[in-house]
């Protein structure tokens, strides 16, 4: 069904590792090149060496995402490696905790410089390549706070919230040249950065969610996956939640 997909090329930022990593095996694994791009060198080649081992073509490079033009030079490299880029998997991002009162001037410029600038630049610098190219797709990963609130968090909140109507924004002003943008919202999902939970809070985070477990990297990737192929054709400007029913109850 998504035989659309094989042979086409991503870029996938803060693919080292949790949700990152899974959309290059997930989109590996479907015959997508993958250009896996992160700040982390040896942990991001490690993850393309999977994809390769898996049977799949694979590229890394390295890129802060807060950079300009490393974001030109990153998708210079795909077109270099693999001589085009049809989808854009926006997904690096950082979570530092901090109240209304209690957030800083230089935690709230860096939340914002990788969570909501990088989003930006990272479409600023694969849209002109998709226009020369005649269409392409960009999913961009917000979060579940993207949409709810929650205390304690208020520079995450504002950055996905930025990146959920950034997104909107892209997908009406390039509608109507075969390029959809749409934005995927995840829930509690098993990545490093739950690792280090207490058993107590790790069982209050289920609780709230009515599947009563954490949803997995793979699980957001494919509906990345999804959102990519032309099984989405009609679907943009979108924002699709993979929370486990949280948002539901």
């Amino acid at each position: 069904m998504l035989d659309d997909v094989k042979g086409k090329v991503v870029l996938i930022t803060g693919a080292a590792s949790g949700i990152g990593a899974g959309h290059a095996r997930v989109f590996g694994a479907a015959g997508v090149h993958v250009v896996g791009a992160d700040i982390q060198a040896e942990q991001g080649e490690a993850v393309m060496q999977e994809v390769r081992d898996a049977g799949g073509e694979a590229s890394f490079v390295e890129l802060d995402v807060t950079s300009k033009a490393g974001w030109d030079a990153a998708v210079a490299h795909a077109k270099q490696v693999f001589g085009r880029l049809d989808y854009l998997i926006n997904n690096a991002g950082i979570y530092l905790p901090g109240s209304v009162i209690e957030e800083t001037p230089e935690s709230w410029q860096r939340m914002i410089d990788i969570n909501q600038t990088g989003v930006l630049y990272g479409m600023q610098a694969a849209l002109p390549v998709m226009l020369e190219a005649g269409g392409g797709a960009i999913v961009n990963i917000s979060s579940l706070y993207g949409i709810i609130g929650s205390p304690g968090s208020v520079s995450y909140h504002a950055t996905k919230g930025a990146v959920r109507l950034m997104t909107k924004a892209a997908a009406l002003e390039h509608v109507q040249d075969n390029i959809r943008v749409n934005s995927i919202h995840p829930g509690q999902i098993d990545t490093p950065i739950l690792a280090n939970l207490t058993p107590e809070a790790d069982a209050a985070i289920k609780a709230r969610i009515p599947m009563g477990r954490l949803g997995t990297p793979a699980e957001v990737a494919r509906v990345s996956l999804f959102l990519c192929s032309d099984m989405a054709s009609y679907i943009t400007g979108e924002e699709v939640r993979v929370d486990g029913g949280w948002c539901a109850s």
